[in-house]
């Protein structure tokens, strides 16, 4: 036995397509492609995208600017290696911003006081919030999309205490998808007094084209016959009155690593280890198995040659079986645990002017760095430096700490490291709702964490898939 690791791997950093045909118009930074070819979906998206509000009373004024200064340029103050120049939504995303047509609503006069004597004021104001949304879902031909703004007088509101499973976000998100609604929660802090309005107008623009049924840019180099599926579960307060566990499958990708649908259901048969269910043979294959339709539903009824599935915990010998009985026609499939905040370290050389040894680099580990380190184990390196983003020639995402790989380890499958490393590169590509380079996970497991928190909120699950652009 020997103590010396395999050599690394330097994967190449993932292109993003924005354009279906025309193959030339790439680029590995999304904003910067944003703003030289448009989006993915450009001329697909109905114009204009028309925005209903909902405000505190006396402050719809507030949104409707806000909306305004969505279309206007803008220059960022902050995190100028990476941040292009905003030109305005029409010139990045070519459609026209508006507001809607009589769906421009104010909160009660007396609900500023209600908040401040109540001793639960986030359930009065969630309460209120879902009632203005159902005075303007009743005429949900005159909009496209809800802005929601939120004072920062009202952060008390927000959470729950200290024993309510309550947030704000989710318990909207949940009402509305219910309802085909995509809302935007524009919070005072985070968007309306937030000093880099670039910064502001670049998340904001994204989320809303994005919710509005558009497609920003895909994956560009990906195996045509892949599906990759992330599975996520969410534990119920131990009060509920419905199964502890909702079991949330994310959407199923395809090649492109372009989201579609997701499905969710409550969890009958699971083992609890270490606060973490683990599916029967039978629960697994039937999530699976539906996850399966979907991508058959969008692919002229075909299977996905290859299959990709990750989450964060082990896969148990049934979860295997179940996965595997649900896969049976697809020719390769692969279970990948996902584990973030592993111990392992590394420091990046470079070669010594003067003497054979290696001397301290000005950066980080290069993002895409691979090292085998077991049969069925790998690190990856999806947070470090990466070339040809800044003018500079290095960009290292948050340009502090040393960062920390993820741990792979694959449950099923054979081959190298590779597609599997790359898939997961690619798909921290995806997350529309963020405007940075990438996230420090696969977007599979980003949106299924996101998916299993929401939904547990849901009183009905149902067995129609559901969009995530209503969740984002």
């Amino acid at each position: 036995m020997t103590s010396e690791l395999s050599p690394h791997v330097l994967l190449p950093e993932p292109m993003l397509a924005f354009h279906s045909d025309r193959t030339a118009d790439r680029d590995a930074h999304p904003l910067r492609g944003l703003r030289k070819y448009g989006p993915y979906s450009s001329g697909l998206l109905p114009d204009p995208i028309r925005v209903a509000t909902i405000a505190p009373r006396g402050e719809g004024r507030r949104l409707y600017d806000f909306l305004k200064e969505l279309k206007e340029r803008a220059k960022p103050t902050e995190r100028k290696d990476y941040l292009p120049d905003w030109l305005g939504f029409q010139s990045v995303f070519g459609v026209h911003l508006v507001p809607a047509e009589q769906s421009l609503l104010e909160l009660g006069a007396d609900l500023e006081a209600q908040l401040t004597s109540s001793p639960a004021p986030h359930i009065l104001l969630a309460d209120q919030l879902v009632r203005a949304i159902q005075s303007i879902v009743a005429h949900r031909e005159r909009f496209d999309m809800v802005f929601i703004y939120l004072p920062q007088r009202w952060h008390a509101a927000f959470k729950g205490g200290d024993s309510d499973d309550f947030d704000l976000h989710d318990h909207l998100k949940a009402f509305t998808a219910r309802q085909g609604v995509p809302i935007q929660l524009v919070r005072e802090d985070r968007a309306l007094a937030y000093p880099d309005r670039a910064s502001v107008m670049w998340r904001i623009g994204l989320a809303l084209y994005a919710k509005a049924g558009g497609v920003p840019w895909k994956l560009a180099d990906t195996d045509p016959e892949t599906a990759y599926i992330g599975l996520s579960y969410a534990v119920r307060p131990p009060d509920s009155p419905r199964s502890r566990f909702v079991t949330c499958c994310s959407q199923v990708f395809d090649a492109e690593g372009a989201g579609l649908e997701f499905v969710a259901y409550d969890t009958t048969e699971a083992q609890v280890q270490r606060d973490n269910p683990f599916l029967s043979r039978n629960e697994m294959f039937r999530v699976m198995s539906r996850a399966m339709d979907l991508y058959r539903r969008r692919h002229a009824g075909n299977s996905p040659r290859r299959v990709m599935v990750h989450k964060t915990t082990e896969f148990k010998p049934d979860e295997i079986d179940g996965c595997m009985e649900a896969f049976e026609l697809s020719e390769s499939v692969d279970l990948i645990q996902v584990v973030s905040g592993v111990s392992w370290r590394a420091a990046r050389l470079e070669a010594a002017k003067n003497g054979p040894k290696g001397e301290p680099a000005m950066f980080p580990v290069k993002r895409g760095t691979l090292l085998n380190v077991a049969d069925r184990e790998a690190l990856l390196w999806v947070h470090g430096d990466v070339s040809g983003i800044s003018e500079r020639g290095s960009y290292f995402q948050g340009a502090r700490s040393t960062p920390h790989p993820i741990r792979l380890v694959r449950h099923a499958g054979h081959g190298t490291w590779d597609d599997a490393a790359r898939a997961i590169l690619g798909l921290s590509k995806m997350n529309w709702n963020n405007d940075a380079l990438y996230d420090l996970e696969p977007v599979t497991l980003g949106y299924a964490s996101v998916l299993a928190r929401v939904v547990k909120r849901m009183d009905l699950l149902g067995s129609a898939p559901y969009q995530f652009r209503f969740f984002m």
